[in-house]
C-alpha cells in the first residue's frame, strides 16, 4: 500500500512537471513569436523609410523577409496577404509619428502636425503618393478623426460648416502642401512650418471666437 502511494505522488510530481514545461515552453514560443513579427514589422519600417517615391509596390514578402532576416514563407506566416503587411506597416508608422488619431483634439492639432512633419523628414520619398488601398484607408480614418476633433468644438455649427472646417485643416496637414512650400518657394523646414502653424492659429482663432465660415445652410 505504502509502495503504490508514493507511485502516486511520483505520478503527480512527474505531471505537474510536464505541465509547467509545457507552460515554460508556451511562453517562450509565444515571446519568440512576438519577437519575430516585431522583426518583420521593422523591416518593412526600414524599407518604406528608404523608398524614393511612395509607391510601395515593393514591399513584398521577399523584400521584408531579406531586411528582417527571415523567409518569405515566415513572413507570409505572420501576414496571409501583402496588404495585411503594409497595413502593419502603416500602423507602426502612425505609432512612431506619435500622431494618435484616437485622441485627435483641435487643441493639440498645430503640436500633432509638427510633429508628423518632422518624422517625415526621415523619408527619402519626397514625391506625392501613389493610390494604393494602405493609403486610402489610413486617409479615410484620417479625415474621421480630424472631423471628429472639429465636431467637438464646434457643437452649435452645422454638419456643413464643420465639414469646411475640417477640409481646411486637412490640406494642413498633407505633405504636399507642406512640400509645396519647401519647393516653390524654397522655404526651410522652419519657415514651412511657421507658415503652417500661423494657418492653423487663425482656423483656431475662428473657431474660438465663433467665426463660422459660410455654407449652403447659411447663406449670405
Amino acid at each position: 500500500m505504502k509502495s503504490r502511494s508514493n507511485d502516486n505522488i511520483n505520478a503527480d510530481q512527474s505531471k505537474s512537471g510536464s505541465a509547467k514545461k509545457r507552460r515554460y515552453n508556451s511562453v517562450v514560443r509565444q515571446a519568440q513569436s512576438n519577437k519575430t513579427r516585431e522583426q518583420i514589422i521593422k523591416g518593412g519600417v526600414e524599407l518604406v523609410q528608404e523608398f524614393t517615391e511612395w509607391d510601395w509596390k515593393n514591399l513584398t514578402f521577399r523584400a521584408v523577409g531579406e531586411r528582417a532576416g527571415v523567409s518569405e514563407r515566415t513572413v507570409y506566416r505572420y501576414f496571409p496577404t501583402e496588404q495585411a503587411l503594409k497595413d502593419a506597416v502603416i500602423q507602426r508608422l502612425v505609432e512612431e509619428s506619435g500622431v494618435d488619431l484616437d485622441s485627435l483634439s483641435l487643441s493639440e492639432f498645430n503640436s500633432t502636425v509638427k510633429g508628423l512633419f518632422q518624422y517625415m523628414q526621415s523619408f527619402a520619398a519626397k514625391s506625392k503618393p501613389v493610390a494604393d488601398p494602405s493609403f486610402s484607408s489610413l486617409d479615410k480614418i484620417r479625415r474621421e478623426a480630424l472631423l471628429r476633433s472639429v465636431a467637438e468644438s464646434t457643437p452649435e455649427w452645422t454638419p456643413a460648416q464643420q465639414e469646411i472646417v475640417t477640409a481646411t485643416l486637412d490640406i494642413l496637414w498633407q505633405p504636399e502642401t507642406y512640400e509645396r512650400l519647401m519647393n516653390a518657394w524654397n522655404f526651410d523646414s522652419d519657415q514651412s512650418m511657421a507658415t503652417l502653424s500661423w494657418l492653423i492659429e487663425l482656423v483656431e482663432h475662428a473657431i474660438a471666437h465663433d467665426q463660422r465660415p459660410e455654407s449652403p445652410e447659411q447663406p449670405k
